[in-house]
């Protein structure tokens, strides 16, 4: 999927997108009655991704 990219390039997308999520949980703990479902769908998306690059 993600070819042509060095391991260092993986390792830094793979840090970016922990620490967005980081940055929507926070978020995502405020909306308990998931009322942003655009916020939790982006969650999932993320959390996905990452599994995928493991």
């Amino acid at each position: 999927m993600f070819m042509g990219m060095s391991k260092k390039d993986l390792s830094r997308r793979k840090t970016n997108l922990k620490s967005r999520l980081e940055e929507l949980e926070v978020k995502a703990r405020m909306d308990p009655l998931k009322r942003n479902k655009e916020l939790h769908y982006e969650i999932e998306q993320i959390k996905k991704k990452i599994a995928e690059e493991e």
